[in-house]
């Protein structure tokens, strides 16, 4: 008897719409486009938008690779109030002046937060501490000062971090960084660096290595495409 032929896979970038995960894409295009095997490579939070790399079949094995390249984003922090999560996933919990600050040290606190640096991963993420997520903890009401063993700084390196301040107290901002690296995290120590507080407000993902966001299809157009080939 004739073995079918394996899957040999294709890499497939998407549009990430605001509020949907990671996986509720994968998901979504593995029913529609019946793929028996399909993996993202390198998760957005709900809230942000932009480029998510899926592959399917064979190509899965090249995830890893993937999900190592370096990355850039665009958004937008918010200086004088905080929230929990650093994002609009929960609701402020201070507020701050931010009448004595200018631009000059916006500018340098970013100067601060580029290169390679150590930083602590938000309490809202998927760092997994004594075998839990840290968003887990987060949800019961835990605070970063009281998860037991505390969260461990990471090595990781923001190699451009642009500030523009036109807007302000909303700063637009882009940033090309490797693997690892939360943007969270950097809007948070920007807004510590300035003996102030800071939240995002926007995050988009423009590229991961040589994939733009301007080659990626929305979920619907990938669809569509996948029911014309089969047809």
């Amino acid at each position: 008897m004739e073995q079918p032929t394996p899957d040999p896979g294709q890499v497939i970038l998407i549009d990430k719409p605001l509020t949907w995960t990671s996986f509720d894409v994968a998901n979504k295009l593995k029913y529609a486009c019946k793929f028996k095997k399909i993996g993202h490579a390198g998760t957005l939070d709900p809230l942000a938008t932009g480029l998510l790399i899926l592959c399917t079949g064979k190509m899965t094995k090249q995830i890893d690779q993937y999900q190592a390249q370096e990355k850039e984003y665009t958004g937008t922090l918010v200086l004088g109030k905080t929230t929990p999560s650093v994002d609009l996933e929960t609701t402020f919990d201070a507020e701050y002046d931010t009448s004595g600050i200018t631009t000059q040290q916006i500018e340098e606190a970013s100067r601060q937060l580029t290169g390679t640096i150590l930083q602590v991963p938000p309490i809202y993420s998927a760092v997994r501490v004594n075998g839990e997520r840290l968003y887990e903890k987060a949800r019961r009401g835990e605070t970063a000062d009281r998860v037991e063993g505390g969260i461990k700084a990471r090595e990781v390196t923001v190699s451009v971090f642009e500030v523009n301040a036109d807007r302000f107290p909303e700063i637009d901002f882009r940033i090309v960084c490797s693997k690892g690296t939360y943007i969270r995290s950097l809007v948070r120590d920007l807004g510590l660096l300035l003996n102030n507080g800071a939240y995002m407000s926007r995050l988009r993902r423009t590229r991961i290595g040589t994939f733009r966001i301007e080659n990626a299809h929305t979920i619907e157009q990938f669809i569509e495409t996948c029911r014309e080939n089969s047809r």
